[in-house]
This record gives structure tokens, C-alpha cells and sequence, in this order.
């Protein structure tokens, strides 16, 4: 039996590193910090903690996140992948002292529990020298057991098996190894970033704000304010790595919610221009097509039509021991809301 695979390990509670390990130089954070792992350990809590001014404790789990600079409210969200990547479900880092994986493993191996072959390969490999010996407790001071955690919020996601690597050694400032692809690195760091990144709701400023006409160009754009790039930085201060992910909206789409309807531009896409996406409606422009807007062309007659807007997101990130912006794949966020449109009516004499 191979040793220790993750479907294995998920059915014993891990002992996460403590404190003694994780304290290094404090991180700026908000109070919603931490690392994940498949069980939470019963006496380390390996979500971090801040205090008033936002320093993060020496509690936190191994991966950090400082969200200060993401979208917020109750409408923002996470952005989709245009693509069929997804950030990682599972990943590696550092888990465990010398001492605290010889914890870990014996317990299990003396109540036989997973039989004889399996604990005698164990012990083969964590005690007897192939290729560990004796928890490898002579460089207590040289480095960490790492093992697998899975992703908060996606522990019934298939990807979460993903990680069924044994247990592997790694030597302060050595990289991790380069077949194990989950290995926390500052481009692993930059994707789990992705996923915490939040962008605010898409509900548009309309003019005519509450009901159009029919064949009367309607305005559509939206809040400079609040829609401006947003970012999330992911760190393991064990290790002295970080990662910054950053969101910046591109463009718009627009769907009526009805065939019979017009965009503008023709595409149903408003590129952003000046830093905005769209041109709010002043007085004068009514003889003025917008520059991002629907005309719709038969009345929503009892009801409404669902207009859908939906922004792309491009996503790029920065990171220790790389130069310059790192690409990722663009991310999008939409919303729906209700356009009653109304016939003109018109009075004859």
C-alpha cells in the first residue's frame, strides 16, 4: 500500500504546525485569515486572528490572506474563470515538526488499524531510512514536513483528492519539488488568491432610471466608484512567500433578455474608456445614442425583461522571485435585473 495517500490521511485528524512555527513578522490582514486543511486539528486553530489593528496573530494557518484591498459589500462575489481552470482545491505546505509528524503517524501505526504491511512500509519510509530516518529529528532546525490541505469551502470538490502525495521533507528555503505541481509556490499562492478575490454586483444606472419606452435608447452604466481594480495577497510568512492577485474590469456585456432589442454598441460589449465603463445620461444627450445602452423594440407589455450585465474581469498577479505581471485567466461577474417597457402613448386630436 502506498504510503500515507490522502484518502488514507483524511480519516485521522492531523496536528497542524503551532505557533512555535508560524510566528515570524507580523502581516497586515483583515479578520477573516487563514489556511485550510482537510480535519481541523483539536488543539491548533488553523484560522488566524487579528487584533484591533488588523496584525495577524501567530495562531494563523499556514497561508495568509489580506483581502483589505478586495471588492466588498453584499453584493460583490467571486469571479468565474473563462476558461475551465479553476484555482486549486488542495495544495501543499508545511505542516509539521520532526517531532509533531512522529506524533501523528504512531499513534496509528501501534493500534494497527491500517494493518501490518502498510504501518511496517510506513515506518520503512518516517523511521528506518528509506529515504527518512527517524523523522528525520537531526534537522529539527532545517526545515518542515509538508503535507496536503484542502481549500476552505471546497472539501467536496473531486479536485480535493487531487493530493496524494505521501508526506515529504523540505529543507528551509529549498523549493518545494518540482513534480508535486500543488506545492505551495508564489504562483500556487497567486491562484489560491484568485479564488478569494470578490468584485462588485453588476446592477446597472439606467436613464430612464425606473420605466423606458419602447424604441427609445436607454442609457446603461456603471458606479466609477465602485468599479476600479481589486486585489487579495496570499503569503506563507513561514516560508517568507507571497502573491498578489489582481482584478481590473475590462468591459461589459449587455443581453436585453428579449430578441427584440437593440445594444449599443451593436456587440452588446461596452469596452471601458477613461476608466468607465459607460457614460451616465445628462440633460441635453436625448437626441444621442449612448455609447453603452439597449433600445428595446416591443414592450414588456404586463411584466418585464431580465437584463442581464455581466464584467469581465482581467486578473494578473505579482509575486515573490517574479518579474513583472503574471497572467491568469479572465474572470466574470454578473447580474440580473427587471426593465418594464412601456408603448409611447400618444394623443390624438
Amino acid at each position: 500500500m502506498p504510503a500515507l495517500s490522502s484518502a488514507s490521511r483524511a480519516l485521522i485528524v492531523p496536528v497542524a504546525i503551532g505557533s512555535m512555527l508560524l510566528c515570524g513578522a507580523p502581516a497586515q490582514a483583515d479578520n477573516v485569515i487563514g489556511g485550510g486543511s482537510q480535519m481541523p486539528p483539536p488543539s491548533k486553530d488553523v484560522h488566524g486572528d487579528s487584533d484591533g489593528d488588523g496584525t495577524l496573530s501567530s495562531t494563523a494557518g499556514v497561508v495568509v490572506f489580506d483581502r483589505s484591498n478586495n471588492g466588498s459589500g453584499q453584493s460583490a462575489g467571486p469571479v468565474t474563470s473563462s476558461t475551465t481552470w479553476t484555482p486549486p482545491a488542495c495544495y501543499y505546505a508545511p505542516k509539521y515538526t520532526p517531532e509533531q509528524l512522529q506524533k501523528y503517524l504512531e499513534p496509528t501505526w501501534e493500534a494497527g488499524s491500517t494493518g501490518y504491511e502498510w504501518d511496517a512500509k510506513q515506518r520503512d519510509r518516517y523511521v528506518n531510512g528509506h529515504p527518512y530516518k527517524d523523522f528525520n529529528k537531526d534537522k529539527a532546525d532545517e526545515g518542515y514536513w509538508w503535507d496536503f490541505y484542502v481549500t476552505p469551502g471546497r472539501e467536496g470538490d473531486p479536485g480535493a483528492l487531487d493530493c496524494d502525495e505521501p508526506i515529504f521533507w523540505v529543507d528551509e528555503n529549498d523549493a518545494p519539488p518540482a513534480d508535486i505541481p500543488q506545492a505551495i509556490t508564489a504562483e500556487v499562492l497567486a491562484q489560491l488568491a484568485y479564488a478569494e478575490v470578490r468584485v462588485p454586483s453588476t446592477k446597472l444606472d439606467l436613464a430612464p432610471q425606473a420605466n423606458t419606452k419602447v424604441n427609445l435608447p436607454t442609457w446603461a452604466w456603471l458606479d466609477a466608484a465602485e468599479f476600479k481594480p481589486v486585489s487579495v495577497t496570499a503569503s506563507v510568512p513561514l516560508l517568507g512567500i507571497q502573491a498578489t492577485t489582481t482584478a481590473e474590469p475590462v468591459s461589459l456585456r449587455i443581453e436585453p433578455g428579449t430578441a427584440e432589442a437593440e445594444t449599443y454598441p451593436a456587440s452588446g460589449v461596452c469596452e471601458i474608456q477613461n476608466g468607465r465603463i459607460g457614460e451616465p445620461y445628462t440633460k441635453g444627450k436625448a437626441n444621442e445614442a449612448p455609447s453603452c445602452g439597449v433600445k428595446y423594440l416591443r414592450s414588456s407589455g404586463d411584466g418585464s425583461y431580465q437584463l442581464k450585465a455581466t464584467v469581465t474581469w482581467k486578473i494578473h498577479w505579482t509575486g515573490t522571485g517574479v518579474a513583472g505581471e503574471q497572467p491568469l485567466p479572465d474572470g466574470s461577474f454578473g447580474g440580473e435585473q427587471n426593465v418594464v417597457v412601456q408603448e409611447i402613448q400618444a394623443v390624438n386630436r
